[in-house]
């Protein structure tokens, strides 16, 4: 069977408020991050399954009769929502090579891929194709990287084979699925994430897949159909994440529990009436005693109060996001805030060391393209292949 090319894309994501309360029953608060992962499906004729990762480095092709040695009898279209198949898994991990726990980036990729193009494909014919994959995000820094990947994987192996419709119309530059194509994607991504990451919680994925916000309380997770697009710049201080949480007092954690949904309000209201400076100060004020908070938690780094610092000096406002302990912060831009405020700011951050990107919140989540409307440097990396 030949399959038609896909071009897809998936965000990163961030948490606004909420880390580490979350686990203790409050509201967390997960949002798009406007950098993003790309991939593209193309149809060959070589007989072949192959794998391109250049941002780390892999380039994997396998034998489609090989493949074929592996598809489990009981394959027929797997239902979605289903645990994973441990006799596949099993299978994938003895073929390529890791029957030990310890897997690298570049074996829980391929592992990731290869179960569900098999899941997939399994119960026809395993058609010869070629995937590319970049991304904007750096991995392992918390910002969902492997979740937009498996969220780009599902997608684009579900349009191959015919599981779900490719939305992309010949005028559109970029398209959308329906709320139930959507939940498919999102289902399949999560059995990706599962084999990546073990025991997930689902946000990651659900953000890549919906992307806008999504409210996370006591293991359910609820996207909020509109959010505004904030400006923010993502700082990566390269520090180690350390996720290791002492016991504190409930008072904090009921604090953040009603920053999360305070923010929740001035955004929801921020989409349905004209937007005010009065927001702005908000959303700085709810930042500022959030970040207070997480260092009272003891999960804040002399990287971060690094951040907030440099930050302040020019009148920006800085918090941590995810685990804390270093790894990555988001500092608010007003839509006022000057291009040379921006630049001085970036600037003397990576004077410190960091990695520093200026992007958005709150953008669209997994989106099929027309090539013509992918950055010219994204097609030009993926087009390599």
């Amino acid at each position: 069977m030949t399959v038609k090319d896909v071009f897809v894309s998936a965000p990163g994501k961030a948490i606004l408020h909420g880390e580490h309360a979350v686990v203790h029953g409050k509201v967390a608060l997960a949002v798009s991050l406007n950098l993003r992962t790309y991939l593209r499906l193309k149809g060959t004729t070589t007989g072949n399954v192959c794998i391109n990762l250049p941002n780390i480095d892999t380039f994997l092709c396998y034998d489609l009769s090989e493949l074929k040695q592996l598809i489990p009898v009981s394959c027929g279209k797997r239902e979605e929502g289903k645990p994973l198949d441990a006799e596949l898994v099993r299978k994938l991990r003895e073929f390529i090579g890791v029957t030990n726990g310890n897997l690298d980036n570049c074996n829980m990729a391929t592992l990731s891929f290869l179960y569900i193009y098999i899941s997939l494909f399994g119960s026809s014919e395993l058609p010869s194709l070629t995937v590319s994959v970049w991304s904007e995000l750096p991995t392992g820094a918390g910002l969902g990287s492997s979740a937009a990947y498996s969220v780009c994987l599902a997608s684009a192996l579900l349009c191959a084979s015919g599981a779900i419709p490719a939305p992309l119309k010949e005028s559109d530059q970029s398209a959308r699925w329906c709320q139930e194509d959507l939940e498919q994607i999102n289902s399949w991504a999560f059995q990706g994430e599962m084999i990546i990451h073990g025991n997930p919680s689902g946000v990651d994925n659900a953000v890549g897949t919906w992307g806008g916000m999504l409210r996370f309380l006591a293991g359910k997770i609820i996207p909020l159909s509109r959010v505004p697009l904030l400006r923010i710049l993502l700082t990566n201080t390269k520090v180690p994440r350390s996720t290791k949480f002492p016991s504190i007092m409930t008072p904090v954690l009921d604090s953040v529990d009603a920053i999360s949904c305070t923010c929740e309000k001035i955004l929801s209201e921020m989409t349905c009436e004209p937007i005010t400076g009065e927001h702005y100060n908000i959303l700085e004020e709810l930042i500022d005693i959030n970040q207070h908070h997480l260092n009272v938690m003891g999960v804040g780094h002399p990287s971060l109060d690094t951040l907030c610092q440099v930050t302040l000096t020019k009148g920006l406002h800085s918090k941590l996001t995810g685990a804390g302990g270093g790894g990555c912060g988001i500092t608010l831009l007003r839509p006022e805030t000057d291009s040379s405020v921006v630049q001085t700011t970036v600037q003397d951050l990576k004077d410190c060391g960091f990695d520093c990107w200026e992007t958005s919140i709150g953008g669209p989540g997994v989106q099929q393209h027309s090539p013509l409307s992918v950055k010219e440097e994204v097609l030009e990396i993926l087009n390599r292949y």
